[in-house]
C-alpha cells in the first residue's frame, strides 16, 4: 500500500483562499498605480498587521486550523486599528489582556457548542472536545489541552493518535516505549504561544503536515532507521503561531 502524503494532496480550500488574496492585492496594486485609491492607504494595506489577517483567512478555510487563524486575525486587527483611528492611548497596554480574553472567549464558546463529556474522558486543566476520539483512553488514543500549563506522559500501550492543543503551555509525549498501530496514525497538533515534544523510536515513519506562522515544526531525529514495516505511519498535522514542536529520539 503506498503511503498518502497530505502534503501531495493540499486542501482545495486554502488554494483558494490563497488564488482569492492574490487576486485583491493584484487588484490593489492596480488601484494604487492609477490613483483610483489615494497612495496615503497603501501602507495599511501593505503591512505586517494585513499579512497577519491574510495568513488567518487562509488559515480559518482548513478545519483544524481555525482557532490560530481566528487569533491572527484579531491580533492583526487589533494593531491595524491605531492606523486607522486616531487613539491617544498607548494600544500596546491592550494587547495582551484582550489577547487572553479572546482566548477565553473562544475556549467557552468551543466547549458550549459541544456540550459536557464523561469526567474520566481525559485528564487535563481546560479541556477542548474532539469528537472522532473514543472514550475509553486505555484504546490507545491521547488528548492533551495545556493553557498556561505543561504536561508529560509515556505511552507504552499501541499508539492509536489524538489531539494536542497548547495554548501558553506545552506538552512531551514519550512513545519511546509504545508501538505504532497498522496504517495511517493521525495527530493532530495546536499550539498558539506553545510547543509539542514526541520522543519516538527512530525506525517509525513520520510525515508532517503542521503549518506554522512565526514558529516550526521539525523532525530533529539524528538517526532514523529505515521501518520494519512501512505501512505504518504516525501523521502530525495541524498548525502552530509563535510556537512550534519537534520529533525526537534516543
Amino acid at each position: 500500500m503506498e503511503p498518502t502524503d497530505d502534503k501531495r494532496h493540499p486542501n482545495p480550500n486554502k488554494k483558494f483562499a490563497f488564488g482569492f488574496l492574490v487576486i485583491i492585492a493584484g487588484l490593489l496594486l492596480l488601484a494604487f498605480n492609477f490613483n483610483i485609491i489615494p497612495w496615503d492607504f497603501k501602507h495599511i494595506f501593505f503591512s505586517w498587521q494585513m499579512l497577519l489577517i491574510a495568513i488567518g483567512i487562509i488559515s480559518i478555510s482548513n478545519s483544524e486550523s481555525r482557532t490560530p487563524g481566528i487569533i491572527l486575525i484579531l491580533v492583526g486587527g487589533f494593531f491595524l486599528i491605531p492606523e486607522l483611528f486616531d487613539f491617544h492611548i498607548a494600544f500596546i497596554k491592550l494587547f495582551w489582556p484582550v489577547l487572553l480574553i479572546a482566548i477565553g472567549v473562544m475556549i467557552l464558546v468551543k466547549r458550549g457548542m459541544h456540550g459536557p463529556r464523561h469526567p474520566g474522558w481525559h485528564r487535563h486543566h481546560m479541556r477542548w472536545d474532539y469528537p472522532q476520539m473514543p472514550q475509553d483512553m486505555d484504546e490507545g488514543y491521547i488528548n492533551e489541552t495545556n493553557i498556561f500549563s505543561g504536561s508529560k506522559r509515556r505511552i507504552t500501550h499501541e499508539f492509536r493518535g489524538g489531539k494536542i492543543s497548547n495554548i501558553f503551555g506545552g506538552t512531551e509525549i514519550d512513545l519511546s516505549q509504545a508501538t505504532l498501530a497498522e496504517g495511517k496514525v493521525e495527530l493532530s497538533v495546536e499550539c498558539i504561544f506553545g510547543g509539542v515534544t514526541l520522543i519516538v523510536p527512530s525506525d517509525w515513519k513520520v510525515i508532517l503536515s503542521v503549518n506554522s506562522v512565526m514558529g516550526g515544526f521539525a523532525d530533529k531525529r539524528k538517526l532514523v532507521r529505515e521501518p520494519a514495516d512501512s505501512t505504518r505511519m504516525l501523521v502530525v498535522r495541524g498548525s502552530s503561531v509563535f510556537g512550534g514542536g519537534e520529533i525526537r529520539s534516543y
